[in-house]
């Protein structure tokens, strides 16, 4: 128990001392820290591009490979474990805590974007509308949907499969041993910490200001810092309520709302929109995008400058996002996969959200442009109001503006209802239950932190926060790199001795739930 304590106290404190450090900093000095995080995360994208591209790129295929294999077969948990959430339930708490909220902000102020200011094409032409499309694919489809569930496959193979402790750090066995429980394992989790506190608190943020914009816009609300405090506080009590009810039931039933309340807006965009138009790009989008998939995975455009700038601002800072946000999402998709196998996570975590983004920006990304040409000032529009402003020229426009902010509100709460458990989880030793205390203290804490940069240094104070995303992304993939690693090792270790392969050894299969079987009964008797 002792051991526990300090392992629960060094990662605590020491992530709490860097993030206090940084938003001091933040708050006292919002322009230099602004500046210099920028400079920084600049010379990250321009020096590390190469690396984050092939490294994404590297997982993917790596995650596709072992869908197919016989590795496939092996499960997350004991032979007789069942699946917690049924099915339904399970893809949309993944898909609400892994990028709703970005999908009903970007869905179509980012196509636009890449309309007016293509990689290749010239802006404003049919070329540009379907690079357009096929960029919006590549940044919200299969890349990052396989880090999180790099991530997520590892540790729940390590905690549900072999009983290591829920960290991340415990993951590394395989290749580290037992240098894991000491402090190489800190800096693993404190790393996994530090980026899970950095990418929600500037979601929260960020989210705040956008909220508050819609609310502008629709109701002429007052743009300011102190209704981005409001904002910022009622969705706190919202996810501390729900993070109070538990996953079972809170996050399982908001997911469940989210996707209800996205699927009846895609559909109304879907018919109201450019119907014939959308039902024609998505295959030819979707064909587009697997069709260059391979180049554009790996081409940092060093020859092409319109291209290479591009990539600059999109691509390769999604790629260091999302790695940011995946030690959080893919410790939250562990938690809620348990009792599922390797090959249905893998097909499920990687496909189900890449067909929905490929719907949901045809429908949005499409009607946004469409609008936008008969409506030419929506160009001009920020990207926080551009949804609205599409909305207000179609029919029931308020009644779907309304939607799509109770849609946004909702996100946001179960992200940050899903971040409070993982901070939990990752500051209380591993447990799957932390308590309830541990998670709302989280939660207020992220919600401070988001409202004093918001109050310190506004939109200077965020962007320098997600500057320092990007940067600690860098550090973290090594981390997910020798993640990967050790658990091909583990993993192809049993799935030789269970005789996994065409056709397994049913008696080798047998003989190990059996002995599984006998461990669980004695486990149950102490």
């Amino acid at each position: 128990m002792s051991k526990n304590k300090k392992h629960f106290s060094s990662v605590f404190i020491y992530a709490s001392i860097i993030v206090g450090i940084l938003v001091i900093l933040g708050a006292v000095f919002p322009d230099q820290f602004g500046n210099i995080s920028g400079a920084i995360g600049t010379w990250v994208t321009e020096t590390f591009g190469w690396y984050y591209m092939t490294t994404f790129t590297f997982i993917l295929f790596f995650s596709i490979f072992l869908g197919l294999s016989p590795i496939g077969k092996l499960k997350l948990g004991k032979p007789n474990d069942k699946p917690e959430f049924n099915t339904i339930s399970w893809l949309t708490m993944l898909f609400s805590a892994g990028m709703g909220i970005g999908l009903v902000f970007y869905g179509s102020s980012e196509p636009i974007s890449h309309y007016l200011a293509p990689p290749n094409a010239d802006p404003e032409t049919q070329a540009a509308l379907a690079e357009a499309m096929r960029s919006s694919f590549l940044h919200y489809g299969l890349h990052p949907w396989a880090v999180y569930g790099i991530i997520a496959l590892t540790l729940a193979y390590s905690q549900f499969r072999k009983g290591e402790l829920g960290l991340i750090s415990k993951t590394l066995r395989p290749i580290l041993g037992d240098k894991v429980d000491g402090p190489i394992g800190d800096i693993v989790d404190v790393l996994a910490v530090f980026a899970t506190i950095i990418g929600v608190a500037v979601s929260l943020g960020v989210g705040a200001i956008q909220i508050n914009g819609g609310l502008n816009y629709l109701f002429d609300v007052p743009n300011n810092i102190w209704m981005q405090g409001v904002i910022i506080a009622v969705a706190t009590v919202l996810f501390l309520i729900s993070a109070w009810i538990g996953l079972s039931k809170g996050m399982q039933y908001l997911s469940n709302l989210n996707m209800i309340l996205a699927a009846l807006l895609c559909l109304a965009v879907l018919i109201l929109g450019p119907t014939l138009l959308i039902l024609n790009m998505i295959p030819s989008a979707a064909g587009d995008y697997f069709n260059t998939l391979i180049f554009n995975s790996l081409d940092p455009a060093p020859l092409n400058e319109q291209k290479h700038e591009w990539m600059q601002e999109w691509t390769i800072y999604y790629w260091g996002w999302w790695m940011s946000w995946s030690p959080f999402v893919g410790i939250f998709i562990a938690r809620v996969s348990r009792g599922r196998s390797i090959r249905e996570f893998i097909l499920a975590v990687l496909f189900v959200p890449t067909v929905v983004s490929f719907l949901w920006f045809s429908s949005f990304g499409l009607t946004g442009i469409d609008t936008a040409q008969s409506v030419p000032q929506i160009f001009d529009m920020p990207p926080e109001t551009q949804l609205f402003g599409i909305f207000n020229e179609m029919p029931w426009g308020i009644v779907f503006s309304i939607i799509a902010l109770v849609l946004i509100l909702s996100f946001f709460v179960t992200s940050a209802d899903a971040a409070t458990f993982v901070l939990g989880m990752q500051t209380a030793f591993g447990t799957l239950h932390p308590k309830n205390y541990i998670k709302i203290t989280w939660g207020i804490s992220l919600s401070t932190i988001a409202f004093v940069l918001l109050l310190s240094g506004g939109e200077t104070g965020l962007e320098a926060l997600q500057s320092a995303a990007i940067i600690s992304a860098l550090p973290f993939s090594l981390v997910v790199i020798l993640m990967t690693i050790a658990f091909f090792k583990d993993a192809e270790k049993e799935r030789k001795y269970l005789g996994y392969a065409l056709t397994p050894n049913k008696k080798r299969i047998k003989e190990y739930e059996e002995q599984t079987k006998d461990e669980e009964n004695d486990t149950n008797q102490e």
